[in-house]
């Protein structure tokens, strides 16, 4: 089994690590805000990496915006996810393998809306920069093929 590397953000290595040990009783809401565990593979590395994010839904798809606060780069969970579009997923203590994509323009439209209903800022990010700030598509893939990421962690 790989070794998982949680964010080098301190305080987003201590929301994942309260996260993974509750099975997400601790940590899916983070000040008022649902989030979720997404873990890519490296696209340099080739390592797993995992990350806590903001997330919405749409029917069975869940939703994320690689927003990186505004800057004009997109964040490493993006480029990863990019690379390499197969992912796990933690929503509270359900683990699963999902395929992500970039929304295309249309759904993008259609879909901001609801995340900016779930964290205005991002909206404010969105007009801080020129970069047209992704919002991300995961959607179940079904199978066996999620990894089990609860038993070895690094960086936490």
């Amino acid at each position: 089994m790989d070794k998982v590397i949680d964010s080098p953000t301190g305080w987003v290595a201590e929301h994942i690590r309260r996260y993974v040990e509750t099975d997400g009783e601790s940590g899916h809401l983070f000040q008022g805000l649902p989030t979720l565990l997404l873990t890519t593979r490296g696209r340099k590395s080739g390592r797993l990496r995992r990350t806590a994010l903001i997330y919405g839904q749409d029917g069975d798809r869940y939703l994320l915006v690689a927003s990186n606060g505004g800057s004009a780069q997109h964040p490493a969970w993006y480029l990863n996810l990019t690379a390499d579009p197969d992912v796990t997923v933690q929503v509270r203590a359900d683990r699963f393998a999902a395929r992500a994509r970039t929304a295309t323009e249309q759904e993008k439209k259609e879909l901001w809306p609801g995340m900016a209903t779930v964290f205005p800022t991002y909206d404010t990010y969105q007009s801080r920069t020129d970069r047209d700030i992704p919002l991300v598509i995961l959607e179940p893939s079904g199978g066996d093929e999620a990894l089990d990421l609860g038993e070895k962690l690094e960086g936490a």
